[in-house]
């Protein structure tokens, strides 16, 4: 079996971590191909946006086996660890943007995998928690750096030092995802927003990305000069000619992403 599927539709990579038996729960040979996936992905000119989602409708990604992981020697725990950070962070450099569409609950690395996507979709029913430290460890994959950002400070230390599971509502309701939706209209409320981003500028939603991550956190002035120098990108592309003329022509702008 195929443990990580990828297919191509119209400019849209869907993901799919195929393990739907456990709860698509991240093994060592999923860490490495899930890293080469977003490596792969953030190269290709074809793709503009991806979707990552879990096969199956019980869970998004239950986080790091544990059955597999128990059975690692001590001596090996350290590369185990830094291969799900590894594809982790990997996820959270793609200049593209990315979607997670949760078809299910979400704990542990399943939810940092989660937060290293720019946009969360999160079904009705589903619960997701940062909860290692009930299992003797704690969030090592940025789940302690993600949160905070999310929810901010004092929420992100509710939820990962009571290891709290919350609700799909409650998630959305402190904006750790965007919205929760009923199962039935998951995809289509994924798909909307693909439809929104397919109207813009490839070169211009990887700008802003990037000036959004990079200048996070940095003082003011150190922060305006990075969004400076991501609008210059744009300033002198193809895309921006075009959007401009569209305008003018009030007719729908053919991006190319250069």
């Amino acid at each position: 079996m195929t443990e990580v599927l990828v297919e191509e539709q119209a400019g849209v990579a869907w993901v799919t971590i195929n393990r739907p038996d456990v709860r698509n729960a991240l093994s060592r040979a999923v860490n490495t191909r899930m890293t080469d996936v977003a490596l792969e992905l953030d190269q290709k000119d074809s793709v503009r946006a991806i979707v990552l989602t879990g096969a199956g409708d019980k869970a998004f990604c239950a986080g790091a086996d544990l059955k597999e992981r128990k059975g690692v020697p001590a001596s090996e725990t350290g590369p185990y660890i830094n291969a799900i950070a590894t594809a982790i962070e990997t996820w959270g450099e793609i200049r593209k943007p990315t979607i997670c569409m949760m078809n299910g609950s979400a704990y542990g690395g399943g939810l940092e995998l989660a937060m290293a996507c720019d946009l969360r979709i999160l079904v009705d029913g589903a619960e997701v928690g940062l909860t290692e430290v009930r299992l003797g460890i704690m969030p090592g994959a940025g789940g302690t750096q993600r949160l905070p950002r999310l929810v901010g400070e004092a929420r992100a230390k509710e939820l990962i030092l009571l290891g709290r599971r919350i609700t799909a509502g409650r998630a959305a309701e402190i904006g750790l995802v965007h919205q929760a939706v009923a199962r039935d209209q998951l995809r289509a409320t994924v798909e909307g927003m693909l439809a929104e981003l397919a109207g813009c500028a490839p070169l211009s939603l990887m700008s802003a990305k990037s000036a959004i991550q990079r200048g996070y956190g940095k003082e003011l002035s150190e922060a305006l000069s990075i969004e400076r120098e991501c609008y210059e990108v744009t300033l002198y592309s193809e895309d921006r000619d075009e959007g401009l003329a569209a305008f003018a022509e009030g007719r729908p702008p053919r991006y190319k992403g250069n």
